[in-house]
């Protein structure tokens, strides 16, 4: 594995800055200057001055925008990107996390991309967004559709918080800060710490990683790994910042961490390199034919999987993650977990289905009650061909859920006990 690679260093000195930075909104955060710059100008993942994908994006969202934006606006299709009914959240996720995982891993799937990892005695936080909004503005942007399960401050100690890249829904500021004042380390893609140090995070708490680059934390090697997607938070976007997926290894056990990507090659020869995996979370969801070079498909997602277990459905779990939790593609809102459950079923992939903040262990028998169906605006799809996705291990659930999980008698669509809104902590 790569070298160990600490802060490179590099404010923006006051004379280099523009009289307009004294307007630019803290939550867009810094560019890369100085030594920090200079070593992304090193990096073989950055070419004619930005970074550059393993394999080549032809659609991307900036490129698609208008097009994109009658389909987004339309009424009948905004309704059904957001669910009917409250979405149920794990009530007791800070009391399962007091005892120790039995096996020595145990993942909790707080919403979107956000996993907090148990592995092998110590804790790994990724893609943390605790907002209510993912967006540089605290009254505009896509709201989050359910409450955080757990205040932050009640996650427990933390070794490491892992990043993906810069975009909002998976780096927030003031998520940030919050996480700064706890002393914990933060493992970031090259040009990321930018940012971090912008909003205060001391430069000695921040490793940067090119794509193959390692860093020990707690017994863990955390390996930024190549994805096929892009950065920016800003109105001018200059590429300056790394985006990638990760791999997590301990003593015991093996996890992978997909960030956002498109489906490319390059999953087989990271399985290779780095696996076999314990589990994988991947991203399934906020696909669209408006970019489909950037954000993978479920079916693509299970694909990616497989090629991250070098072709063995048998090896690990699979947790979808990038759903659920903000309103970001125009695919309806349960979409992504039905059709995760079907391509999964068929490929013989064993799929986690957690409701958000509950914990699970890869080694035992993962959730697998499809809790969405209870409170979708519409029966969920498996996807362009919208046949219910039947999965045998949540077969029986099925019933259940629409009683346990909404408040509601079986076959109705009542809503639950949880209520949308602020997010806890």
């Amino acid at each position: 594995m790569g070298a160990t690679h600490r802060h490179p260093g590099g404010a923006v000195p006051r004379s280099a800055r523009s009289p307009l930075d004294a307007l630019r909104p803290a939550a867009f955060g810094a560019d890369p200057s100085g030594e920090r710059m200079a070593r992304i100008r090193r990096s073989p993942n950055f070419a004619d001055g930005v970074f550059v994908n393993p394999v080549g994006t032809d659609r991307t969202p900036s490129g698609s925008m208008l097009a994109y934006l009658p389909t987004y606006f339309r009424k009948e299709n905004r309704l059904r990107r957001v669910p009917a009914h409250p979405v149920p959240v794990h009530p007791t996720t800070v009391a399962d996390l007091a005892a120790p995982a039995a096996s020595g891993l145990r993942l909790t799937w707080m919403g979107h991309s956000s996993v907090l990892a148990e592995i092998d005695g110590a804790r790994v936080l990724f893609d943390p967004v605790w907002s209510e909004r993912c967006s540089p503005f605290a009254l505009a942007g896509p709201r989050r559709l359910h409450l955080v399960p757990v205040p932050l401050s009640e996650t427990g100690p933390l070794d490491a918080v892992i990043i993906s890249h810069d975009h909002y829904d998976h780096l927030d500021m003031p998520t940030v800060r919050a996480l700064a004042r706890t002393g914990t380390r933060f493992v970031v893609p090259l040009g990321v710490g930018a940012h971090l140090e912008h909003w205060g995070v001391p430069a000695g708490r921040i490793t940067e990683l090119d794509w193959h680059e390692s860093a020990e934390v707690a017994g863990l090697t955390l390996t930024a790994t190549p994805a096929r997607h892009f950065c920016g938070r800003a109105l001018r976007n200059t590429q300056h910042t790394l985006w990638a997926s990760w791999v997590v290894a301990g003593p015991r056990h093996r996890i992978f961490h997909s960030g956002d990507t498109g489906y490319f090659p390059g999953f087989a020869a990271i399985g290779d390199r780095y696996g076999p995996f314990d589990a994988t979370m991947v991203q399934i969801g906020a696909y669209s034919e408006f970019w489909p070079d950037i954000h993978m498909t479920p079916e693509e997602g299970t694909r990616a999987h497989l090629d991250l277990q070098g072709g063995d459905p048998s090896a690990g779990v699979l947790l979808p993650i990038h759903w659920a939790t903000f309103n970001l593609a125009p695919h309806p809102w349960a979409e992504p977990g039905e059709w995760t459950l079907r391509a999964a079923h068929e490929a013989g992939v064993t799929m986690a289905a957690p409701r958000p903040g509950e914990p699970f262990e890869p080694a035992g028998t993962p959730p697998a009650t499809p809790w969405w169906r209870a409170v979708a605006a519409e029966p969920a799809g498996d996807g362009p061909a919208g046949r219910p996705a039947r999965n045998p291990l949540a077969e029986a659930a099925d019933v259940a859920v629409h009683s346990a999980v909404s408040g509601a008698a079986p076959g109705s669509h009542g809503a639950g006990t949880e209520t949308a809104g602020a997010p806890r902590g």
